[in-house]
């Protein structure tokens, strides 16, 4: 099999591309330059995309003795990304930005040409396992990415590989160190790859500017203004620009936001407490949707806790009613359903986050 290894010169793409020579593919790899202005060096763990990144990247495909190439998606990436990232936070919507990196940049626009160019596959570092087509959670439960992965149409899975998705991430460090390859060590990224700064609100404010609102309580009394809705998210306690807590003495909570009016609301945790939620836009990784109610597990958050729920497709909408409380939920966050079993928890779909209540 033709195999296209995305390398990003991190441990994990490295372990991956290896693997897949192991098996005996014929294996290229590729980094994909995100940025029009790459850094020099990362600074520890934060940021991606670097010269430095690129150069372990080829490192790694020197040691593996296959064919490298650096493919530029800066433009693709700052379109379907980063831009969508601030509209989003623009209409007062909380996204995640590695989920629409996986949808647009590396399993769509990525995927494409390497299909057009004769791969048969895409293989990339991702903590996540397929099994018969099926998308599932990692062996790794603390480095489980199948949530991001989500995403993903069926037909995207069939040009899929993540070879790393069996074992756990400590032995992957190993392996690369047993393989010799330099980044065995090699801190993992954190955070926003495009803001290494983690500043996300100064990242945010330089690109949407001023949009003056206010913070209010659920009575609709003023506590303070603000700069723009861009600089808050549902269930945020710090950085309110409120003088102190409630009534009650205890914390206030961001509970709503209106873009419209620029109208940030605040109240209590229990405030925060959703029991149902509204999906746009769903994707159903086996293909078919599930026929009438089905009983699952719900996800929210990149690392985040489940629920058990019940969830159906109606009118083109994921409507999905929780048996537990999700605490904080935003519009713009993606839901992903799990259909929970001995073999590891098997990812149904996923949908944009319109509403929850």
């Amino acid at each position: 099999m033709k195999v296209l290894a995305a390398m990003s010169g991190g441990v994990d793409s490295s372990v991956a591309a290896a693997r897949m020579v192991d098996a005996g593919h014929d294996v290229v790899g590729v980094h994909l330059a995100l940025s029009s202005a790459p850094g020099t060096l990362r600074t520890g763990s934060r940021g991606c995309c670097s010269k430095e990144d690129a150069a372990d990247a080829r490192r790694v495909a020197d040691v593996l003795g296959i064919p490298f190439y650096v493919w530029d998606f800066a433009d693709k990436f700052k379109e379907d990304v980063i831009d969508d990232f601030v509209s989003s936070y623009a209409r007062g919507e909380t996204p995640n930005p590695c989920v629409r990196c996986n949808e647009r940049i590396k399993f769509s626009a990525l995927a494409t040409r390497a299909l057009a160019l004769g791969f048969d596959a895409v293989a990339t570092g991702h903590y996540a396992r397929l099994a018969d087509g099926r998308l599932r959670r990692a062996v790794d439960r603390d480095k489980d990415q199948s949530y991001v992965l989500a995403v993903l149409t069926a037909e995207q899975l069939r040009h899929a590989a993540f070879p790393v998705g069996d074992t756990p991430k400590p032995q992957i460090r190993a392996e690369a160190a047993r393989r010799g390859l330099a980044v065995a060590e090699k801190p993992d990224s954190h955070d926003i790859c495009f803001i290494p700064s983690g500043d996300t609100r100064a990242f945010l404010g330089s690109r949407i500017g001023v949009r003056r609102g206010t913070v209010v309580d659920a009575g609709g009394a003023v506590l303070a203004e603000h700069d723009g809705v861009h600089g808050f998210t549902i269930g945020q306690r710090k950085g309110l620009g409120i003088a102190g807590p409630g009534p009650d003495g205890r914390p206030r909570y961001v509970t709503a936001i209106d873009a419209d009016s620029g109208t940030v609301r605040v109240g209590t945790a229990a405030d925060l407490d959703v029991w149902a939620l509204t999906g746009q836009k769903p994707v159903f990784t086996a293909g078919a949707a599930p026929s009438g109610a089905v009983e699952c597990a719900v996800q929210v958050r990149a690392h985040g806790e489940t629920v058990d729920a019940v969830a159906e497709l109606v009118d083109d909408e994921l409507a999905v009613r929780l048996r537990a409380a999700l605490r904080g939920v935003a519009p713009g966050q993606t839901l992903v359903l799990y259909r929970p079993d001995a073999d590891g928890d098997e990812v149904i779909g996923s949908a944009t986050i319109a509403n929850a209540s």
